[in-house]
C-alpha cells in the first residue's frame, strides 16, 4: 500500500494562499458590481478565469509540485551527505550503547577497522568506555590517542524524531527510526599536544641538595682530609649536575640550588637520582658514610613557585630522615631512596632550639592540651605525659586527651589516678573539643597525620599547633604547625619530649610515675633497647632514671597475658614463609584487650625466625584489617606501608585496610611484596 504524501509548513500555506486570495476577488467583484453592474460583470469574467487557472495548478499541478519537490530534497540530502562523508574532521553516529551506526571517509580512515568499531567504539578507543557515552543532551569530551595522532572527541546525544533532524546532517530515517542517537566529532590536536610536550620538556626545574651529616662529618675527619673529602663530594655533584645540562650553584658549604629542563627529569627517575648512591660510596677514610638529600619543585607554576615546592620537597627529605629525593608538583609528591637505616645524629643543637620555642609557644597561651596518635600505646601516651609536665611546669593548665585505653596504656594511666594529679588531667576528645579556643596550644605527639589523632577535629579547631615526632614525615602530613619537630633518627617520641624536657629551663624535674612512663615507651619502642637504641637514646634513658624511673617496676607493667600469650604462639605457627623470607600470619583479636599492640609484638617476635627479611602480622580489629610490619635491615617496610596508605619507619611501620577481607588482604600484601622485589627493593 502507498503511503499518501502531504503537503506541509510553508509550501502548503503557499499553495493555500491562492484560494484565499480567490475570494478576496470575489469580494472585490462583488463591491465593483453595486456601483457598476457592466464593470462588475468584467471583473467576474476574470474572477472566473483566475478560479480556472487556480483550480488547475491545485488539483493538476500539486503532484508535478510535489515530485519537484520530492527530487529537490534528494539531491539536496545526497550533497549534504557527500559533504558529511568527504569532510576532513572524522565524524560518526553511533546508537546509545555505543556501537557504530555510519562514519564518513575520515573516521573510517581512523578506526581502521570498521567491523570492530561497529560492535562497540570502544573495541577502537579504549578511552571511550560506557561511563563516557552522554545520557543527556549535554556534551561530552573524550581525549584518545590513536597511534601516533591524538584527538579531542566531543559526543553528543541527539533525540530521535521519526526521521526528521537537523543536528546530525543526515537523513536519520535511513539509518534508525525514532530512536536516540551519539553523534562524534573528532578533532585532532597532535600539533598542540606536541608542542606541549616541547614547552613541558623545556620547562624549568627547580632542585636542592644538602649534605644531610655535614656537621657529623667534618667533625670525625681529621683536618687534613676535610679538603679532600668535600672536594670528592663537589666533584661527585658537579659531574651529576653536567649530565643533566643543570646550572648549579653552592649556596653554602653543604646546599646547593641548581635548575635544570624538565626532559631529564624522567631519566633521572627512572635511575632513581643515582647520585644518592654514588655519594654514599665515598670513602670518608673513617668509616662515615656520606648521605645527601634533594628536593625537586616542577610544575606549571611561577619560579618562585616551583622555588618553594623545592624547599618543601627538601623538608619532606630530612623530615624523612633523609638520604632520599623527593619531587615535589603541586599537591602531588614521589620519593625515591630512603632505603638505608637512619645515621644516627649525636648533636643536640636542633633539640634546644626546639624546646625553646616550644617554651615561648606555651608561655603565651593560657592551657596546653596534648594528644597522640588513635588507639594510643605507650609512647604515645608517655610522650603526652612528658608535655604535660613541660605545661605544668610552666604554670599552664594542661589536658591529655585519650579516648581509648589499651591493655599496654592502662597500667600506666592507672599511676595517675591519685591525688597528685588533677581529675581532668586526662580527657576525651568530646570534652577536649569544649575546651580548645584561641588561647589554647594543641601539641600533637608520636603522629604526623591528622587522620591519625585521637581527635582530628581539635586540629581545625585550635589557632596554634605544634607536632612532634619520629616517623618519617608524609606528604598530607599537618601543614598548619607553628613547630613542626620531625626527628626520623630518634628512636621514639618519649626520647625527643625527654630531650626536650632538659632545656626547658634549668630542666624539668619529673615524677617516678612520669619518669616511668616515658621510661617504657622508649622501652617498648626500641623492643627493649634492640631497635633504634643509640647514643642520644641511653643518654635520654639516664635522665629519666635520674628522675626516679625504676626498670625492673615497668618491666614487670607489660609481662604478657596468658590468652595473649596462646593467640601469639598459634599466629607464629601458623606464619606463611612467602618466598621463604617473608612471614605473613594472622593474629586473633578474640579477648584480647590491645591487638594492634599484640600485633606487633608477633611481628617483632617473627624477626627471631632464622632467613626472614621481613614479617607482617594482620589483625581483623573494628572492622578494619590493621597491619604491623617490621625488618631488620634488608627490606624497607615503611616503603611498602606508604604504598597501602600507611606509614612509619624504615624497619616499623604499619597500615590500615578497609572494606577487605583476610584474605584478600594477605594476597595485597604479597603483591606489594612482589612489586618491592621488581623494584629492587627488597
Amino acid at each position: 500500500m502507498k503511503r499518501k504524501m502531504k503537503i506541509r509548513g510553508a509550501v502548503r500555506v503557499i499553495m493555500n494562499l491562492t484560494i484565499i486570495l480567490c475570494v478576496l476577488l470575489l469580494g472585490l467583484v462583488i463591491h465593483v458590481s453595486i456601483y457598476d453592474k457592466k464593470a462588475g460583470m468584467i471583473a467576474g469574467v476574470y474572477w472566473l478565469g483566475t478560479v480556472g487557472i487556480t483550480f488547475l495548478i491545485l488539483f493538476f499541478g500539486k503532484k508535478r509540485i510535489q515530485n519537484e519537490m520530492v527530487r529537490y530534497a534528494a539531491n539536496y540530502g545526497n550533497m549534504q551527505t557527500s559533504l558529511i562523508r568527504d569532510m576532513e574532521i572524522p565524524y560518526a553516529v553511533l546508537n546509545e550503547e555505543g556501537q557504530l551506526l555510519w562514519g564518513n571517509d575520515k573516521f573510517l580512515e581512523v578506526v581502521g577497522s570498521k567491523k570492530a568499531a561497529r560492535r562497540s567504539i570502544t573495541n577502537t578507543f579504549s578511552e571511550i568506555d560506557h561511563t563516557k557515552l552522554p545520557t543527556t543532551e549535554e556534551p561530552k569530551t573524550v581525549h584518545i590517542q590513536v597511534g601516533e595522532h591524538y584527538y579531542r572527541c566531543s559526543l553528543k546525544l541527539v533525540c530521535g524524531n521519526d526521521g526528521e533532524d537537523g543536528e546530525s546532517g543526515i537523513q536519520l530515517d535511513q539509518i534508525v527510526s525514532g530512536k536516540n542517537i551519539i553523534v562524534m566529532n573528532m578533532y585532532e590536536e597532535t600539533e598542540i599536544i606536541h608542542l606541549e610536550k616541547l614547552r613541558a620538556a623545556e620547562n624549568l626545574v627547580v632542585g636542592l641538595l644538602y649534605i644531610d651529616n655535614y656537621d657529623e662529618l667534618i667533625d670525625s675527619i681529621e683536618e687534613a682530609r676535610q679538603s679532600l673529602t668535600m672536594a670528592l663530594i663537589d666533584r661527585k655533584v658537579n659531574q651529576y649536575m653536567q649530565g643533566m645540562d643543570a646550572l648549579s650553584k653552592k649556596l653554602e658549604n653543604d646546599k646547593f640550588f641548581f635548575v635544570f629542563k624538565q626532559e631529564y627529569l624522567e631519566s633521572l627517575m627512572e635511575k632513581r637520582f643515582s647520585i644518592l648512591e654514588d655519594i654514599r660510596s665515598i670513602d670518608t677514610g673513617n668509616n662515615q658514610t656520606v648521605t645527601v638529600s634533594i628536593g625537586i619543585g616542577v610544575g606549571r607554576g611561577t619560579f618562585a613557585e616551583r622555588y618553594d615546592w623545592a624547599r618543601k620537597a627538601m623538608d619532606l627529605a630530612l623530615g624523612r630522615g633523609g638520604d632520599q629525593a623527593v619531587v615535589k608538583q603541586g599537591e602531588k609528591e614521589e620519593f625515591f631512596g630512603g632505603k638505608r637505616v637512619q645515621i644516627e645524629r649525636n648533636t643536640r643543637v636542633k633539640a634546644r632550639v626546639k624546646a625553646h620555642v616550644l617554651q615561648e609557644l606555651m608561655e603565651g597561651k593560657e592551657r596546653v592540651v596534648v594528644m597522640g596518635h588513635s588507639i594510643g600505646d605507650v609512647d604515645s601516651f608517655g610522650a603526652c605525659i612528658g608535655i604535660y609536665r613541660i605545661a605544668k611546669t610552666l604554670n599552664r593548665k594542661a589536658h591529655v586527651v585519650l579516648n581509648e585505653v589499651t591493655a599496654s596504656v592502662k597500667p600506666i594511666r592507672e599511676r595517675f589516678h591519685t591525688n597528685e594529679y588533677e581529675e581532668d588531667m586526662i580527657i576525651t576528645g568530646e570534652e577536649a573539643k569544649e575546651i580548645v579556643d584561641e588561647h589554647t596550644l594543641l601539641v600533637i605527639v608520636d603522629v604526623n597525620k591528622g587522620s591519625y589523632t585521637e581527635c582530628p577535629e581539635l586540629i581545625d579547631q585550635a589557632k596554634s599547633v605544634v607536632v612532634i615526632d619520629h616517623h618519617r614525615q608524609a606528604g598530607d602530613a599537618i601543614n598548619k604547625a607553628v613547630l613542626f619537630y620531625i626527628e626520623p633518627y630518634a628512636s621514639s617520641a618519649c626520647e625527643m619530649v625527654a630531650e626536650i624536657s632538659e632545656y626547658i629551663g634549668n630542666g624539668i624535674s619529673l615524677t617516678a610515675a612520669e619518669a616511668e612512663a616515658m621510661y617504657a615507651g622508649i622501652m617498648i619502642d626500641t623492643n627493649y633497647f634492640s631497635n633504634k637504641a643509640g647514643v642520644r637514646t641511653f643518654e635520654a634513658m639516664a635522665y629519666l632514671k635520674r628522675n626516679g624511673a625504676d626498670a625492673v617496676r615497668v618491666r614487670k607493667m607489660f609481662r604478657e597475658d596468658l590468652n595473649d600469650y596462646k593467640i601469639k604462639a598459634a599466629a607464629i605457627q601458623d606464619a606463611e614463609l612467602y618466598h621463604g623470607q617473608y612471614a605473613i600470619t594472622e593474629s586473633s583479636a578474640k579477648g584480647v584487650e590491645s591487638p594492634t599492640v599484640l600485633g606487633a609484638k608477633i611481628a617483632n617476635s617473627l624477626l627471631d625466625i632464622s632467613h626472614v627479611k621481613a614479617s607482617f602480622v594482620l589483625t581483623d580489629y573494628h572492622e578494619q584489617i590493621y597491619i604491623s610490619a617490621r625488618s631488620i635491615d634488608e627490606m624497607t617496610v615503611q616503603i611498602m606501608m606508604e604504598r597501602l596508605g600507611g606509614g612509619g619507619h624504615i624497619n616499623m611501620a604499619g597500615a590500615q585496610l578497609k572494606g577487605v577481607t583476610m584474605e584478600e588482604a594477605k594476597d595485597i600484601i604479597r603483591q606489594a611484596i612482589d612489586s618491592m622485589i621488581a623494584d629492587g627493593e627488597a
